[in-house]
């Protein structure tokens, strides 16, 4: 979906200005994203498959919840959005717990020049994992992963191709964070 989205400076900043992603994406426009990492008490991560049709990275595994924060939105409000729209859960801000923020930069096939500002969240997943709803359009498949196989599956890109590469010291610093908190 081309979303009208905030447009930032190369150092975080808001800059009063709007486009509609596909522009920001073409353009190389720096703006705010969201990444939902949900956990189970039991230690395992939610990932999600992502659709085969999407314009980057496709069919390969991701972080829990992830998108554009939209105009106007704050992370948090864009991120509890995102949850009900791509997994079908209704969270609260505060059951969100953010982690960092990542300015990250990659160039995709299709002249997507993606400039972002990553907010990150961990969120302890407390619903059955059957009552989650996948967002067909943006989520081909979810699935639920020990936290260690998850660890080694994403140590060094161990499997590269099965997962939209963050970098190993990304899905790390998820391990840990997530470790933390079982």
């Amino acid at each position: 979906m081309d979303e009208r989205i905030d447009i930032w400076d190369a150092d975080g900043n808001p800059t009063g200005k709007t486009a509609l992603k596909s522009e920001a994406h073409r353009e190389g426009w720096y703006h705010p994203t969201v990444h939902v990492w949900f956990y189970t008490s039991d230690g395992r991560v939610l990932l999600q498959r992502r659709a085969e049709d999407k314009a980057t990275d496709p069919g390969v595994w991701d972080v829990s919840v992830a998108g554009h924060v939209g105009a106007g939105e704050s992370p948090l409000e864009g991120a509890v959005r995102e949850i009900r729209e791509e997994i079908g859960l209704e969270v609260s801000a505060d059951q969100l717990i953010p982690i960092t923020t990542v300015k990250d930069s990659r160039d995709h096939p299709g002249g997507i020049r993606d400039r972002e500002f990553r907010h990150v969240y961990l969120c302890r997943l407390s619903q059955p994992f059957g009552a989650l709803t996948p967002q067909q359009s943006e989520v081909a498949e979810l699935r639920l992963i020990p936290l260690l196989q998850f660890a080694e599956e994403t140590w060094g890109l161990a499997r590269p191709g099965e997962y939209v590469p963050h970098g190993a010291q990304y899905y790390s610093r998820i391990v840990k964070e997530v470790k933390k908190r079982l």
